[in-house]
């Protein structure tokens, strides 16, 4: 009785993952109060981070948010962090939270006219690199202008829409049917194929966007969240931060759209996949489809979308208000006037998000144990012994490195902190300050792409409900990142050498 009690207790662990990664999130929480006992805190948080980051790696298996969350529970036990530092952590991300909350449901209301759009691109634009550089190229300005979450969220949307389509045709259904599968219940050998050349495609467009949004980003202050942050201690008005970064942004913008083509044309790392032409047939027709039964009122709630994404557009950008603010504004505007006021129809919404809102809460509860552990000071410690004219380029590579194993924004902070403190002691000029300044946001958000956890919006992107439909999980994503990873920090590198001395 108490053996089939526990094997039950074991099988209602984490749900459905699968047995050996049960067994291994347990040995993480059995381990690693031994390891705290035997080697102390630093060791014991460094392997607190290793855990999270092989949580994540299994989004697939099990999402992040119950592993991830078990083990910041018992880092608050064991001593490593406190109640006190998660909140401190969550708060000064608060804008972060707020924009997950109503940004990404604002996108959600204007899906109609994103799909509306892009099929048009889809169906018109054959070929793929151009496609492709399209989608980088576009993330990369939105990204510059608004916001990468934003912009990641309305990829997403996108995507979906269309893996929906083609899904519900491929397995029997009409344009009509309202159900995302992420099986292939339904599906024959040949329409499989094909199936899995669109997740394929979908993959590499979604990917090149999500590149895009770091591209962009880095250019200016309002691009990523730690922008406005080193912005805002070297006193940098949005046209002077984008000179500032210039040197380094634009080359490293260059070489990332020549990436872009470049992986299309050779086909290498698991980009060149092609729109297979069943899915081409299906997106033409449900274009054709969706023109013909149109109505007037769809129509007009089509124009009231376009009218409420040239207001979120031009509220971001001259930065009228925070993002989620903005967000909630873009919620109200596009339900009031295109009809939706049931509340079961504002619901889902929400639902993409919000799971991923209380994982990244509890991500901030890792970076509450790097900070209160001061995993990364060594690092600190050991750049600024080092001679001033090489600083910089370390800088950019240190940041970069420790960008992608634990989050961009925590270790600008900790670092423009550290610089901020050197120049108030009289230890650097004022000169040497700004150039460090420009290494630790190029660094921060060019080498981060390497990994999910690096940038927000990868994460987001990676435990987004499309992740599974088009089979992203983190080793695909990291093998798809890795040219561009490459690319923009050889170049990235090479400016702080070059163009900043």
């Amino acid at each position: 009785m108490n053996r089939t009690l526990s094997r039950s207790m074991l099988d209602n662990f984490l749900g459905g993952a699968a047995g050996w990664y049960k067994r291994c999130i347990l040995l993480f929480l059995l381990i690693n109060p031994l390891v705290l006992f035997m080697a102390g805190p630093f060791v014991t948080g460094w392997l607190l981070v290793a855990e999270f980051i092989f949580c994540l790696a299994m989004a697939l298996k099990c999402y992040p948010l119950q592993p991830c969350g078990l083990l910041a529970l018992e880092a608050v036990l064991i001593g490593l962090t406190s109640p006190a530092s998660v909140f401190h952590e969550t708060e000064n991300n608060f804008q972060v939270i707020l924009l997950l909350i109503f940004m990404v449901a604002g996108i959600y209301f204007l899906k109609d006219l994103l799909l509306y759009i892009f099929t048009r691109i889809f169906v018109r634009i054959r070929s793929k690199m151009l496609l492709s550089l399209m989608f980088c190229f576009a993330a990369a300005v939105l990204s510059a202008f608004l916001d990468a979450l934003t912009v990641t969220a309305v990829i997403i949307t996108v995507a979906a829409g269309f893996y929906r389509v083609y899904h519900q045709v491929s397995s029997g259904k009409g344009f009509d049917d309202d159900h995302d599968q992420a099986d292939d219940t339904g599906i024959g050998a040949e329409t499989r194929e094909d199936l899995e050349g669109f997740r394929a495609f979908l993959r590499n467009l979604v990917m090149h966007g999500a590149v895009g949004t770091a591209l962009g980003g880095v250019t200016t202050l309002v691009g990523e969240p730690q922008n406005l942050l080193i912005g805002g201690v070297a006193g940098w008005n949005f046209q002077e931060f984008f000179i500032r970064m210039a040197p380094v942004s634009l080359p490293v913008l260059a070489v990332g759209l020549l990436t872009c083509l470049a992986v299309e044309k050779f086909r290498i790392f698991g980009y060149g996949a092609q729109l297979p032409f069943a899915a081409r047939r299906i997106l033409e027709e449900f274009e054709r489809l969706a023109d013909s039964r149109r109505l007037p009122e769809q129509r007009a709630a089509l124009i009231m979308q376009g009218l409420v994404a040239v207001f979120l557009v031009i509220a971001l950008a001259l930065h009228w208000a925070e993002v989620g603010l903005i967000g909630l504004v873009v919620i109200v505007l596009a339900t009031a006037f295109t009809g939706i006021i049931d509340e079961h129809r504002l619901g889902p919404a929400f639902s993409e998000a919000l799971p991923f809102t209380a994982l990244l809460v509890v991500f901030f509860a890792i970076v509450a144990v790097i900070h209160d552990q001061q995993l990364i000071q060594p690092t600190i410690d050991y750049v600024f012994m080092l001679e001033e004219r090489t600083q910089v380029p370390i800088f950019f590579l240190s940041n970069g490195l420790l960008s992608a194993i634990t989050d961009n924004v925590f270790v600008a902070t900790v670092y423009i902190s550290e610089v901020r403190a050197a120049l108030q002691a009289g230890e650097i000029s004022q000169a040497h300050f700004e150039l460090l300044t420009v290494a630790i946001n190029t660094g921060t958000n060019i080498p981060s792409v390497a990994t999910p956890n690096g940038q927000a919006a990868f994460l987001f992107l990676l435990t987004s409900a499309l992740a599974p439909l088009i089979r992203l999980g983190y080793g695909r994503m990291v093998l798809l990142a890795l040219p561009y990873t490459i690319s923009m920090s050889v170049t990235g590198l090479l400016a702080s050498v070059y163009l900043l001395h």
